[in-house]
């Protein structure tokens, strides 16, 4: 049985989805929640049979008195970048995440969790998924999500470092920019194909935010978008390989505009782009990754060799293939 924290929302569903192709048992722990977003939650997992669904809140009783899990994929989390309930944000991302961390180690189960590309703050430093307590020391992330995930990183570092007793396997995956189905129920922190996609086909012009940075034009800000297959074949990878464990930036290794994915999605309509410019909302101020670009090359060198999706691929397959579907779920 595998347990995935999360398993109803975008990477988490993606996640369970492959794991139940696989033939697995999956236990999925999340709330569905109420109103129009549960109901999308749960349309995330409709194709699959999975083993029941878990409140979270009945996690560590279940975990006391069940048969230990094959692994724990911890995806679950608070991952809006505009929240500011620090309290909660700790608890749901730091303190969670540690005290899975802690009882995987006891119980001798591997974990796998989300970290993000955030923790990377305005990229002054790179992006170079070094895993040790120096390099880690130096990152500044830019909001309280980043934060959360960042010191999740650096105390889970300083365990190993300390030499403390750690999980048989562990890994930190800091995903960069994911898009791809079964994102409907995340609101504004779904991807911007999801946003683009919902306005061309309104009738509107795409919009994207202006640049306040002097040399960097307007759309032209840069991410490393990475599809959401991407993802999950990097946590089945490492499923498989259980004698590699460490913080692996989960990207394309290309950083790419917005210009470019927007130019995409309607390329991906058969339409002729129609792109305009908004200023940037005021609570992103200060807070905005204008370029992002994710280095694999330790991934890579654990022996990870599944080729990245690219930009035009990846987002040609979520819109024809997903969001102009009348049954656009996994």
């Amino acid at each position: 049985m595998y347990l995935v924290t999360g398993g109803a929302g975008f990477i988490g569903s993606n996640l369970v989805a492959a794991l139940c192709a696989r033939g697995e048992e999956v236990l999925v722990v999340d709330w569905l929640g109420a109103g129009e977003a549960g109901r999308e939650k749960w349309r995330n997992l409709a194709h699959h049979g999975i083993a029941g669904i878990l409140p979270p809140e009945r996690l560590w009783d279940y975990l006391a008195d069940s048969p230990r899990p094959r692994a724990i994929l911890h995806m679950g989390a608070i991952s809006e970048t505009t929240v500011t309930d620090g309290d909660l944000v700790v608890e749901n991302n730091l303190s969670l995440t540690l005290r899975l961390f802690s009882w995987c180690a006891e119980n001798e189960v591997p974990l796998i969790y989300a970290s993000s590309a955030a923790t990377y703050g305005g990229g002054e430093q790179g992006f170079d998924d070094d895993a040790s307590p120096e390099a880690l020391a130096k990152l500044r992330p830019l909001n309280l999500y980043g934060w959360s995930k960042h010191a999740t990183d650096r105390r889970i570092v300083d365990l190993v470092a300390r030499g403390r007793k750690v999980p048989p396997q562990w890994a930190g995956l800091k995903f960069f920019n994911v898009y791809g189905p079964n994102e409907f129920h995340k609101g504004r922190m779904a991807s911007v194909v999801l946003h683009k996609f919902r306005q061309i086909m309104a009738g509107n012009p795409a919009t994207l935010f202006r640049s306040d940075r002097e040399g960097i034009a307007d759309g032209e800000q840069l991410r490393d978008f990475v599809h959401v297959d991407d993802c999950v074949s990097v946590m089945l990878w490492l499923l498989e390989n259980p004698q590699v464990s460490g913080l692996f930036n989960v990207g394309t290794g290309t950083a790419r505009s917005f210009l470019d994915l927007t130019r995409a999605i309607y390329a991906a309509l058969d339409k002729t782009p129609d792109i305009s410019f908004v200023d940037m909302p005021v609570d992103l101020e200060g807070k905005y990754q204008y370029y992002t670009q994710a280095r694999v090359d330790r991934l890579r060198s654990a022996g990870f060799n599944g080729a990245a999706t690219g930009l035009e691929e990846g987002v040609a397959r979520y819109v024809q293939q997903y969001l102009c579907q009348p049954d656009p779920y996994v």
